[in-house]
């Protein structure tokens, strides 16, 4: 791992001497109710988007655009005066999810309060206190160097919580435009607070609706029942087939190419500080985990394919009875994959499965609404080392590499269109509470933060590009 020198980058003092102003911006910021998914809320979303324009001008940053799209703005900035250095290209979301239920924020979702050392707010970690980190780190190295170590790049969507589909089209025909040799992206979480930690990997996912459809119309189950086939029935029969009951997926071939977490990965996770009994208790709140037993939690959900149902609907649910025998069945499913499985493989597996196995009298209609593969980070790779030392410089402890059960589709994006690895560098923390009421962000982790990427900035400008 590269060496670094332990004295307190002037970047440090910069933040210490600007928090309280750091601190009023990101409460601007996240006033801004840019929910992507609800069309009421177009304009906001603009309005962050500009905002974040704004800020980028200000930090000093060139070529800044906002770059209207089908659906919501990107904002597109750089700063190329650093010849023979390396570039990092730095992504972040500016769009957040509804605040729904509004009935259990303690404090109004987009008024900004600050409570134990916690700043709650929609966006506050996921993702906009995050990705406003890099421009203040712009900010800082600009303010105390009057340049910066190496070029930049930012690319920011307002489409991340409802699939990122601009940002992806814009990725592919502007691979010229955005070519880095690493891309940046702070919108994960750290392990434990405290404790330094790099996402090396993710799992991808194919998403599907299955729909059965079983008689012509809806049936009298007293005229018909016991001769008809019923739709609900033979959905879930059908998905029941797909899982045993020691999760174990049957759908064939489903584990060929896995590849086993490494020894080295072995011997990391198990140094992690976790209870399975209170990751039971607290976070699942279930009486018994369920999964692949032979496989640790860590393997369960980091290194293993998944088969999850996460909904079926069909037939009467209403108040009352209503005895008919439903002629139509809709399931959404998922299937997580890990690194080095293809997902255009997966889904012909999962086809074949339901032709094998579809029940009589049912015909079955599979829609793939997405896909996406999961890849893995080279440990050994020099940003990555840099970020790592990095990262245990300002937080003062060993940098933990972790996977990650999710999938972040604009890392895969950027592998393969612009041919380079992602640093997952998130200062969020597990209970921060994404995309549920009462979101909060730790006001010291958007501070160091700050200070870590403008240190990782430094020495990554001051190692060889190569």
């Amino acid at each position: 791992m590269p060496s670094t020198s332990t004295k307190t980058p002037p970047t440090n003092r910069f933040v210490e001497q600007n928090k309280t102003r750091l601190l009023d911006e990101l409460k601007e910021f996240l006033r801004i109710p840019s929910v992507s998914t609800l069309p009421e809320h177009k304009r906001d979303v603009q309005r962050a988007a500009e905002f974040v324009g704004n800020a980028l001008r200000k930090s000093g940053m060139e070529n800044v655009e906002v770059i209207q799209t089908e659906r919501h703005p990107l904002v597109y900035a750089d700063w190329l005066h650093a010849p023979g250095k390396p570039t990092v290209l730095c992504y972040g979301h500016y769009d957040v999810q509804p605040a729904d239920p509004l009935e259990l924020w303690l404090t109004p979702p987009f008024e900004p309060t600050v409570r134990d050392g916690n700043l709650y707010a929609r966006g506050s970690a996921d993702d906009k206190g995050q990705m406003y980190m890099h421009i203040k780190a712009v900010e800082a190295l600009r303010a105390v160097n009057g340049t910066l170590p190496l070029n930049l790049k930012f690319l920011i969507e307002g489409e991340e919580e409802i699939g990122g589909v601009s940002v992806a089209k814009y990725v592919e025909e502007n691979a010229m435009k955005l070519k880095a040799d690493v891309a940046l992206v702070s919108d994960t979480n750290m392990y434990a607070p405290g404790l330094p930690t790099l996402n090396v990997g993710l799992r991808g996912l194919v998403y599907m609706e299955v729909e059965a459809t079983g008689p012509a119309r809806d049936l009298h189950s007293g005229s018909y029942g016991g001769a008809a086939p019923n739709a609900v029935f033979g959905l879930i029969e059908l998905l029941a087939k797909a899982k045993n009951s020691d999760g174990q997926i049957q759908i064939p071939g489903i584990y060929d190419d896995i590849v086993p977490p490494t020894a080295e990965e072995r011997v990391s996770w198990a140094s992690l500080p976790f209870s399975e009994a209170e990751f039971l208790k607290t976070e699942v709140g279930s009486t018994e985990l369920t999964g692949e037993q032979k496989y640790s939690v860590f393997e369960r959900t980091w290194a293993r394919p998944t088969f999850e149902v996460h909904g079926i609907g069909g037939g009467f649910t209403g108040t009352g009875s209503k005895t008919v025998i439903p002629a139509k069945a809709v399931a959404k499913i998922s299937i997580r994959l890990v690194p080095k499985q293809i997902p255009s493989k997966v889904i012909a597996a999962f086809h074949e499965f339901v032709r094998q196995n579809t029940p009589k009298g049912i015909q079955i209609e599979v829609r793939v609404l997405g896909s996406g593969p999961g890849l893995m980070v080279d440990t050994g790779h020099q940003a990555i080392q840099v970020a790592a030392k990095a990262f245990s410089d300002i937080f003062n402890k060993p940098t933990v590499f972790t996977r990650s059960g999710g999938s972040i589709p604009i890392v895969g994006d950027f592998a393969t269109h612009l041919g380079i690895p992602t640093i997952l560098m998130g200062f969020g923390l597990p209970d921060d509470g994404l995309h549920s009421p009462n979101e909060k962000y730790n006001i010291d982790n958007y501070y160091k933060g700050i200070m870590t990427i403008a240190h990782f900035f430094e020495q990554y400008g001051n190692e060889d590009a190569g």
